[in-house]
């Protein structure tokens, strides 16, 4: 990964933002599911170290664990994400920031929403089978704060390299 060049602040809330859009935007679309739409964006963001094809390894983790209501998939989506930058290869010592990455993501969480499982996230909307256009929205709005989460990171770590013009 390339390192981060100096940014203003205003640039990289820009970018920030954009990540947050792309996210929300496949999501909304129906183009992927949550935890798919994370670590399809985070891809694309990192400048796709990985073939467009990774989409399928989040696809079982969309409404929590295939629809089983547990880890929020936007959660999964954004663990697995941070994996492509702090992840580590066969015979590789296991990288410490990994381990503190992937906890703060899920406080991240957990404090902003009192929970990381999808059945407590989503309880408002329980009965109705997802299909609720306001369950939508609330998921759709934790996809792109996952994605602008784990984009945040990676700049400020500098995993990523922001180009200025």
């Amino acid at each position: 990964m390339a390192s981060t060049i100096e940014i203003k602040k205003c640039e990289k809330e820009e970018i920030l933002d954009q990540v947050q859009k792309k996210a929300e935007e496949l999501f909304r679309s129906g183009t992927y599911f949550c935890s798919e739409a994370v670590l399809q964006t985070i891809n694309e963001f990192l400048d796709k170290p990985f073939p467009p094809d990774i989409v399928k390894m989040a696809s079982p983790f969309v409404i929590g664990l295939g629809k089983a209501q547990c880890l929020c998939g936007a959660v999964s989506g954004g663990q697995m994400a941070l994996g492509i930058a702090y992840g580590r290869v066969e015979g590789e010592p296991m990288p410490d920031r990994m381990f503190e990455v992937a906890k703060e993501l899920h406080d991240y969480i957990k404090n902003e929403y009192k929970s990381t499982c999808c059945r407590v996230i989503t309880k408002k909307w329980q009965g109705d089978n997802f299909k609720s256009p306001e369950r939508k929205e609330h998921c759709i709005t934790i996809t792109g704060e996952v994605a602008r989460w784990v984009a945040n990171k990676l700049i400020e770590d500098n995993k990523v390299e922001i180009k200025t013009h």
